[in-house]
């Protein structure tokens, strides 16, 4: 393989809108593109809640790690694809209503965004990046997808999200008011039984309200692990040793799970793959917040090193 294929510098690149049908109007996102013909495709497929494709939201999150990673892919000759979830942001008309979905919808849409992007780009398979809970969304889309070349599990879970939702909640000191009542509203979403707004702690609303509910019953059981254990592709773990929200021992349980999965631990990033150079909380989340903050040393490099070698 030749230099020139893993620098962008030797192609006009491409920035594009980008579309894939959705159950009632288009899925949208954006390529960027090295414009070699030969150029593997990497679909970022975002984190929970109303996360855009750029990796921001509108509450404190505005790290835009995902446009950080598509730019940083381009300089390494990689296409990529960044999207809005079904209901939001550029794919608000897919659906009425972005609460009234599962975690397999989101599966499904991936799957959509493959076909589309295999159409679009000439790719006879795509990467797929999931990111946080776009982790599980992308292994759940593996299941079924025989032209995704091989995931990218990155700050993603290797527990349920019962166990996660738990350990998060009881790893903040400031929740031990509300933890009782956050435990016995997980106890009963994970045996399928929604709970009335009334009996949830107004601090508990944004993550528990009734309009999310049916999703998180979708997610609370998945096993990650398991369904990494069944994949037969290739698989890389990306994970920051200072996550707040996803640890190092979850990366090893995707890694034991599915030994022939390579493991990448970042140095001092973070969730968002930003880098916090103390064990400071407040540091740590300020980081969430910082666009003009690079990603951290190691991320790209770690990806594209994978997708060349590993790229059929």
């Amino acid at each position: 393989m030749t230099i020139a294929l893993h620098s962008a510098s030797a192609f006009q690149h491409m920035h594009a809108g980008i579309e894939a049908p959705g159950p009632a109007g288009p899925l949208r996102g954006t390529l960027l593109s090295p414009g070699a013909s030969n150029a593997p495709v990497v679909l970022i497929v975002p984190g929970s809640g109303p996360t855009d494709r750029n990796g921001n939201g509108p509450i404190g999150l505005n790290a835009s790690t995902y446009r950080l990673l598509a730019e940083g892919l381009l300089k390494k000759g990689i296409a990529s694809v960044r999207i809005d979830k079904r209901g939001m942001y550029g794919s608000a008309s897919a659906i009425p209503d972005a609460d009234d979905v599962t975690i397999d919808d989101y599966a499904t849409d991936v799957r959509a965004w493959v076909t589309a992007i295999r159409a679009r780009t000439g790719a006879s398979c795509v990467w797929v990046l999931g990111h946080s809970e776009g982790g599980l969304v992308a292994l759940l889309a593996a299941q079924q997808t025989a032209d995704i070349c091989g995931l990218i599990l990155v700050s993603t879970a290797g527990y349920p999200l019962e166990q996660v939702l738990r350990q998060q909640l009881q790893s903040n000191p400031a929740n031990a008011p509300i933890l009782g009542n956050a435990m016995s509203i997980i106890e009963s979403l994970g045996a399928g039984k929604t709970v009335d707004a009334a009996s949830i702690d107004p601090a508990l609303l944004p993550l528990f309200r009734p309009q999310v509910q049916r999703f998180l019953m979708s997610e609370l059981t998945i096993d990650p692990a398991a369904l990494l254990a069944r994949y037969t592709k290739p698989a890389l773990i990306v994970q920051g040793s200072r996550d707040i929200q996803v640890g190092v021992q979850d990366a090893q349980r995707l890694k034991q799970a599915n030994p022939r999965a390579e493991l990448t631990i970042i140095s001092h990033a973070n969730h968002v793959l930003k880098t916090v150079h103390t064990p400071s909380r407040s540091e740590n989340v300020a980081a969430y917040a910082d666009p003009a903050l690079p990603l951290a040393d190691g991320v790209v490099e770690a990806i594209s090193a994978f997708v060349w070698k590993s790229s059929p």
